[in-house]
């Protein structure tokens, strides 16, 4: 099958390059022109483990090619959209890329097809985007017919291609049988085993994949809030996760607590699903607790840093393990790492910051002035942000941060204090080996006498 997918980044480059390996020939399409010339010499401009490999072995063999131009790429079967929905200033998700993809095909489309939105979009988006290319066909006077289907998708940063080829579900909304006959086609390849396909109407299709990223969301900002009242009333909130997580009914996936949830998603589909409600006369009370708790519990760390050293830390050096908002990604949007690392900076503090696949990413999006003045450093080792440091602050849990060598570490640092913003060290262990060590919702370990 001929798929044109449009908007090469995280989602559309990872849906393309997969559907080529399925024996598809895909083009993708995207306005920049130095990612195209990238891609079609088969380098990634994006961190996801596996996907270079697959993405080399299908350019060579001549059945995933890139273009800036969605002429070059107008006699697919399925058209994908897979560009980008930021957030507006109110919360709302901007459509304005979507529908402008949607005129660009009305504008080359020349024969019957399906468009499918892979882009995360409010409820009766598949309909705007129905008008918009109906309305540019009518204008070029082409009588053809374009049926447009969602179908979200659901990729973990750092586990996407993974999650494509082996998923639990495939979502695809639709009401025309000719669209799900050739989606059942798409998708026959990843049903093999076992049936994953679920079918459904176009605008329930729009708000699973909404609904899955907000239950996801609560679950997080649910046990973050525990882990703070647990901390309050002198309970360890880690004996309290593995209780409930061994009830069928809740599970362990989503119950560590941690410094607050970052990334692409979460943070802005949680917010457009709010406005959704309130566009819809429900007022969403679930989601406001839930971005409230997460933008606090941001702070965390912070605060813990703080109180521990006071609010003036001019001077204070403090090494950071993981800037990405998650390990497996070089992603840095909406990470803990940045309001954590800006509020230190803030109150006078040196940064020594080390991640393993975000560092280019880190000298993009942090402000300059930090570097030059000296007060944020990157680092090229994990050991290396410890030097002369006063603390550790753990962002990000990186499996090369899970065990460390704490004696090490103990020497290298003026202060043994480790401040844990995953959860990831034993307490006692930390308090035996000579450490101050405060966790989420843990309690403080004072260094031995």
């Amino acid at each position: 099958m001929r798929l044109t997918v449009i908007g090469v980044g995280y989602v559309g480059l990872v849906t393309g390059t997969c559907f080529s390996e399925m024996g598809n020939h895909v083009t993708g399409v995207d306005i920049d022109a130095d990612k195209i010339r990238q891609l079609n010499q088969g380098e990634v401009p994006i961190y996801e483990p596996g996907l270079e490999e697959i993405l080399q072995r299908n350019v060579e063999h001549n059945r995933l090619d890139f273009t800036t131009k969605l002429d070059e790429a107008a006699d697919a079967k399925v058209f994908m959209i897979a560009v980008g929905t930021p957030p507006a200033s109110n919360g709302a998700a901007d459509l304005s890329a979507v529908l402008q993809v949607a005129d660009q095909i009305g504008e080359v489309v020349e024969q019957d097809a399906i468009v499918v939105n892979k882009s995360t979009v409010p409820v009766g988006t598949a309909e705007k985007v129905g008008a918009v290319i109906d309305e540019r066909l009518e204008k070029r006077g082409v009588d053809v017919t374009v049926d447009v289907v969602s179908n979200p998708e659901f990729l973990k940063e750092g586990d996407a291609v993974n999650d494509f080829m082996k998923p639990d579900r495939i979502i695809v909304g639709t009401d025309n049988e000719r669209s799900r006959e050739v989606m059942e086609e798409l998708y026959q390849p990843f049903n093999r085993k076992q049936r994953r396909t679920i079918f459904m109407g176009v605008r329930d299709a729009e708000l699973t994949k909404y609904t899955a990223n907000a239950m996801l969301a609560t679950k997080i900002s649910f046990m973050n809030e525990m882990a703070n009242i647990a901390e309050n009333l002198e309970v360890d909130i880690e004996n309290v996760r593995v209780g409930i997580g061994s009830d069928d009914r809740i599970g362990y996936h989503f119950i560590y607590p941690g410094c607050g949830y970052g990334g692409s998603c979460f943070p802005k589909d949680v917010r457009a699903l709010a406005h959704m409600a309130q566009d819809a006369g429900i007022e969403p009370q679930v989601l406001g607790s839930v971005i409230t708790r997460n933008e606090e519990q941001k702070q965390r760390l912070g605060d813990k840093i703080i109180n521990y050293f006071g609010a003036d830390l001019t001077g204070v050096s403090i090494a950071v393990w993981g800037l990405a908002f998650k390990p497996g990604t070089d992603d840095m949007r909406q990470a803990p790492s940045r309001e954590l690392i800006r509020r230190l900076i803030d109150c006078g503090a040196n940064i020594r910051a080390y991640d393993p696949a975000a560092m280019s990413t880190a000298r993009e999006v942090f402000d300059d002035a930090w570097f030059d003045n000296g007060q944020l450093q990157l680092v090229d080792h994990q050991y290396a942000a410890l030097e002369n440091a006063e603390a550790l602050a753990l962002v990000t849990e990186w499996k090369p941060f899970r065990h460390p060598d704490f004696q090490a570490m103990k020497r290298m640092m003026t202060e043994p204090v480790i401040f844990d913003g995953r959860n990831q060290y034993d307490p006692e262990h930390l308090h035996r080996e000579g450490f101050y060590y405060e966790g989420i919702g843990r309690g403080r370990y004072l260094v031995e006498d």
